[in-house]
Protein backbone atom coordinates (compact mmCIF):
# COMPACT_ATOMS: atom_id res chain seq x y z
CA UNK A 1 0.00 0.00 0.00
CA UNK A 2 1.13 3.31 -1.27
CA UNK A 3 1.38 5.91 1.69
CA UNK A 4 -1.11 8.92 1.77
CA UNK A 5 1.86 11.42 2.11
CA UNK A 6 3.94 9.76 -1.27
CA UNK A 7 -0.08 9.80 -2.76
CA UNK A 8 -0.03 13.66 -2.16
CA UNK A 9 3.31 13.97 -3.45
CA UNK A 10 2.68 12.35 -6.54
CA UNK A 11 -0.86 14.31 -7.32
CA UNK A 12 1.57 17.76 -6.52
CA UNK A 13 3.55 16.77 -9.81
CA UNK A 14 0.55 17.53 -11.98
CA UNK A 15 1.46 20.97 -11.13
CA UNK A 16 4.14 22.99 -13.09
CA UNK A 17 5.06 24.74 -10.03
CA UNK A 18 5.96 21.26 -7.87
CA UNK A 19 7.86 19.56 -11.30
CA UNK A 20 10.14 22.59 -11.05
CA UNK A 21 10.65 22.71 -7.34
CA UNK A 22 11.32 19.23 -7.41
CA UNK A 23 12.68 18.49 -11.00
CA UNK A 24 10.41 15.38 -11.34
CA UNK A 25 7.79 15.20 -13.67
CA UNK A 26 4.87 12.32 -13.80
CA UNK A 27 4.63 9.30 -16.58
CA UNK A 28 1.91 7.07 -16.99
CA UNK A 29 0.44 4.23 -19.17
CA UNK A 30 2.80 1.35 -20.53
CA UNK A 31 3.33 3.39 -23.81
CA UNK A 32 4.75 6.06 -22.25
CA UNK A 33 6.85 4.20 -19.34
CA UNK A 34 8.59 1.87 -21.32
CA UNK A 35 9.73 4.03 -24.34
CA UNK A 36 11.32 6.38 -21.57
CA UNK A 37 12.74 3.22 -20.15
CA UNK A 38 13.99 2.14 -23.83
CA UNK A 39 15.32 5.00 -24.26
CA UNK A 40 17.37 5.01 -20.98
CA UNK A 41 15.92 7.35 -18.69
CA UNK A 42 16.22 6.00 -15.10
CA UNK A 43 13.28 6.32 -13.04
CA UNK A 44 13.22 7.90 -9.59
CA UNK A 45 9.65 5.29 -8.78
CA UNK A 46 7.77 2.78 -10.57
CA UNK A 47 3.91 1.81 -9.72
CA UNK A 48 1.96 -0.50 -11.20
CA UNK A 49 -1.18 -2.11 -10.39
CA UNK A 50 0.03 -5.76 -11.77
CA UNK A 51 2.88 -6.83 -13.45
CA UNK A 52 3.97 -5.65 -16.92
CA UNK A 53 6.85 -7.15 -18.86
CA UNK A 54 9.53 -4.82 -19.54
CA UNK A 55 9.11 -3.07 -16.30
CA UNK A 56 11.23 -4.19 -13.53
CA UNK A 57 11.68 -2.81 -9.71
CA UNK A 58 7.99 -1.27 -9.73
CA UNK A 59 6.24 -1.16 -6.27
CA UNK A 60 2.44 -2.31 -6.28
CA UNK A 61 -0.22 0.17 -6.60
CA UNK A 62 -4.02 -0.10 -5.77
CA UNK A 63 -6.10 0.57 -8.84
CA UNK A 64 -8.48 2.90 -6.20
CA UNK A 65 -4.62 5.11 -5.48
CA UNK A 66 -3.55 4.92 -9.02
CA UNK A 67 -7.02 6.93 -9.89
CA UNK A 68 -6.62 9.04 -6.91
CA UNK A 69 -3.43 10.49 -8.23
CA UNK A 70 -3.67 9.71 -12.18
CA UNK A 71 -4.45 12.72 -14.43
CA UNK A 72 -5.92 10.24 -16.71
CA UNK A 73 -9.97 9.71 -16.97
CA UNK A 74 -8.86 5.62 -17.31
CA UNK A 75 -5.42 5.21 -15.72
CA UNK A 76 -3.50 2.40 -17.60
CA UNK A 77 -1.72 0.09 -14.78
CA UNK A 78 1.72 2.09 -14.92
CA UNK A 79 2.66 5.13 -13.40
CA UNK A 80 6.53 6.73 -13.20
CA UNK A 81 8.29 9.05 -11.49
CA UNK A 82 11.57 10.49 -13.61
CA UNK A 83 13.76 13.79 -13.74
CA UNK A 84 13.35 15.93 -15.55
CA UNK A 85 16.93 16.52 -17.77
CA UNK A 86 19.14 19.34 -17.17
CA UNK A 87 19.39 21.79 -20.14
CA UNK A 88 21.42 21.26 -23.02
CA UNK A 89 22.47 23.47 -25.55
CA UNK A 90 20.91 23.19 -28.94
CA UNK A 91 22.70 21.82 -32.16
CA UNK A 92 22.11 24.63 -34.47
CA UNK A 93 22.58 22.22 -37.35
CA UNK A 94 20.10 21.07 -40.06
CA UNK A 95 16.92 21.77 -39.40
CA UNK A 96 15.00 22.92 -35.93
CA UNK A 97 11.32 23.86 -35.28
CA UNK A 98 10.25 26.53 -32.52
CA UNK A 99 7.33 27.32 -31.20
CA UNK A 100 6.34 31.15 -30.05
CA UNK A 101 3.95 31.03 -27.04
CA UNK A 102 2.10 27.77 -27.96
CA UNK A 103 -0.47 27.26 -25.13
CA UNK A 104 -2.49 24.15 -25.87
CA UNK A 105 -0.74 21.16 -24.49
CA UNK A 106 -2.60 18.02 -26.97
CA UNK A 107 -0.94 20.69 -29.97
CA UNK A 108 2.73 20.56 -28.21
CA UNK A 109 2.10 17.30 -27.33
CA UNK A 110 1.60 16.36 -31.38
CA UNK A 111 4.28 18.57 -32.22
CA UNK A 112 6.82 16.48 -30.46
CA UNK A 113 5.85 13.66 -32.25
CA UNK A 114 6.25 15.28 -35.04
CA UNK A 115 9.03 16.34 -34.63
CA UNK A 116 10.21 12.59 -33.79
CA UNK A 117 8.41 11.45 -36.93
CA UNK A 118 10.75 13.51 -39.19
CA UNK A 119 13.77 13.39 -37.53
CA UNK A 120 13.67 17.12 -35.78
CA UNK A 121 15.82 16.30 -32.93
CA UNK A 122 15.67 19.72 -31.71
CA UNK A 123 12.42 22.11 -30.41
CA UNK A 124 13.13 25.27 -29.60
CA UNK A 125 9.88 26.98 -27.23
CA UNK A 126 9.94 30.48 -25.63
CA UNK A 127 9.36 30.60 -21.72
CA UNK A 128 5.37 30.98 -22.34
CA UNK A 129 5.23 28.08 -24.26
CA UNK A 130 2.91 24.99 -22.45
CA UNK A 131 5.50 22.76 -20.25
CA UNK A 132 6.44 19.57 -22.07
CA UNK A 133 6.21 17.71 -18.84
CA UNK A 134 2.53 18.58 -18.27
CA UNK A 135 0.22 15.11 -18.10
CA UNK A 136 -1.40 16.07 -21.26
CA UNK A 137 1.68 16.76 -23.53
CA UNK A 138 3.11 13.97 -22.17
CA UNK A 139 0.34 11.42 -22.95
CA UNK A 140 0.14 13.26 -27.06
CA UNK A 141 3.76 12.53 -27.10
CA UNK A 142 3.24 8.73 -27.27
CA UNK A 143 6.37 8.21 -26.03
CA UNK A 144 8.63 10.75 -28.42
CA UNK A 145 9.55 13.50 -25.78
CA UNK A 146 12.12 10.41 -24.91
CA UNK A 147 13.87 11.44 -28.53
CA UNK A 148 13.07 15.08 -28.73
CA UNK A 149 14.96 17.18 -26.92
CA UNK A 150 12.92 20.09 -25.87
CA UNK A 151 14.53 23.79 -25.01
CA UNK A 152 12.74 26.23 -23.49
CA UNK A 153 14.92 29.54 -23.80
CA UNK A 154 13.89 33.38 -25.18
CA UNK A 155 13.46 32.99 -28.95
CA UNK A 156 14.82 36.44 -29.86
CA UNK A 157 18.25 35.82 -29.01
CA UNK A 158 18.58 32.36 -29.46
CA UNK A 159 17.18 32.63 -33.16
CA UNK A 160 19.51 35.81 -33.23
CA UNK A 161 22.72 33.77 -32.74
CA UNK A 162 21.53 30.85 -34.19
CA UNK A 163 23.73 31.39 -37.53
CA UNK A 164 20.88 30.02 -39.28
CA UNK A 165 18.24 31.09 -41.51
CA UNK A 166 14.72 31.63 -39.51
CA UNK A 167 11.31 31.39 -41.39
CA UNK A 168 7.98 31.75 -39.94
CA UNK A 169 4.99 30.40 -40.57
CA UNK A 170 2.44 32.97 -41.20
CA UNK A 171 -1.48 32.47 -43.35
CA UNK A 172 -0.33 35.48 -45.32
CA UNK A 173 3.33 34.28 -46.00
CA UNK A 174 5.19 33.06 -49.20
CA UNK A 175 2.73 29.80 -50.76
CA UNK A 176 4.95 26.60 -49.41
CA UNK A 177 4.55 24.92 -52.67
CA UNK A 178 6.61 27.69 -54.50
CA UNK A 179 9.12 28.17 -52.55
CA UNK A 180 12.34 25.83 -52.46
CA UNK A 181 13.88 24.78 -49.04
CA UNK A 182 17.13 25.06 -48.24
CA UNK A 183 19.46 22.40 -46.72
CA UNK A 184 18.89 24.01 -43.26
CA UNK A 185 17.09 26.26 -40.98
CA UNK A 186 14.60 27.38 -38.16
CA UNK A 187 10.94 26.85 -38.80
CA UNK A 188 8.86 29.35 -36.19
CA UNK A 189 5.11 28.41 -35.42
CA UNK A 190 2.94 31.24 -33.23
CA UNK A 191 0.34 30.04 -31.51
CA UNK A 192 -3.23 30.27 -32.96
CA UNK A 193 -4.88 33.55 -31.49
CA UNK A 194 -1.30 35.40 -31.34
CA UNK A 195 0.53 34.44 -34.02
CA UNK A 196 4.46 35.10 -34.06
CA UNK A 197 5.38 37.98 -31.71
CA UNK A 198 6.64 40.85 -33.02
CA UNK A 199 9.98 40.55 -31.99
CA UNK A 200 10.56 37.40 -33.38
CA UNK A 201 9.11 38.07 -36.65
CA UNK A 202 11.52 40.79 -37.12
CA UNK A 203 14.24 38.24 -37.19
CA UNK A 204 12.13 36.41 -40.34
CA UNK A 205 13.53 35.92 -43.37
CA UNK A 206 10.51 34.97 -45.50
CA UNK A 207 7.41 33.75 -43.87
CA UNK A 208 5.86 30.80 -45.63
CA UNK A 209 2.04 29.91 -46.19
CA UNK A 210 -0.16 26.93 -46.50
CA UNK A 211 -2.51 27.53 -49.65
CA UNK A 212 -5.98 26.35 -49.34
CA UNK A 213 -7.71 23.84 -51.57
CA UNK A 214 -11.08 24.39 -50.29
CA UNK A 215 -14.08 27.07 -49.44
CA UNK A 216 -12.34 30.28 -47.90
CA UNK A 217 -14.76 29.59 -45.34
CA UNK A 218 -12.95 26.86 -44.22
CA UNK A 219 -11.04 27.63 -40.51
CA UNK A 220 -7.03 27.74 -40.64
CA UNK A 221 -5.03 24.69 -39.55
CA UNK A 222 -4.27 24.31 -35.62
CA UNK A 223 -0.91 25.14 -35.01
CA UNK A 224 0.07 21.11 -34.97
CA UNK A 225 -1.62 20.23 -38.16
CA UNK A 226 0.24 22.75 -40.01
CA UNK A 227 3.62 21.58 -38.20
CA UNK A 228 2.53 18.13 -39.92
CA UNK A 229 2.58 19.94 -43.13
CA UNK A 230 5.53 21.51 -42.96
CA UNK A 231 7.76 19.37 -42.02
CA UNK A 232 6.80 17.05 -44.57
CA UNK A 233 7.61 19.82 -46.92
CA UNK A 234 10.86 20.14 -45.62
CA UNK A 235 12.13 16.83 -45.76
CA UNK A 236 10.53 15.94 -48.80
CA UNK A 237 12.20 18.40 -51.26
CA UNK A 238 15.45 18.66 -52.26
CA UNK A 239 17.76 21.14 -50.78
CA UNK A 240 17.92 24.58 -52.39
CA UNK A 241 19.94 28.05 -51.98
CA UNK A 242 18.63 29.74 -48.99
CA UNK A 243 16.09 32.26 -50.25
CA UNK A 244 16.07 35.49 -48.25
Amino acid sequence: MVAKRELKFIKSLHQKKYRSRHGLFLAEGVKLVGELLRSGWEPRQLFTTEPVDGIEGALHISEQDLTKVSALVQPNKVLGIFGIPRPVSPVFEGWLLALDGVRDPGNLGTIIRLCDWFGIRDLLCSPDTVDCYNPKVLMATMGSVARVRVHYMPLEQTLAGSGLPVFGASMEGEPLGSFRMPGEGILVMGSESHGISQGVARLLQNTLGISPFGKEEAESLNVAAAAAIFLYEIRRRPAGPTQM
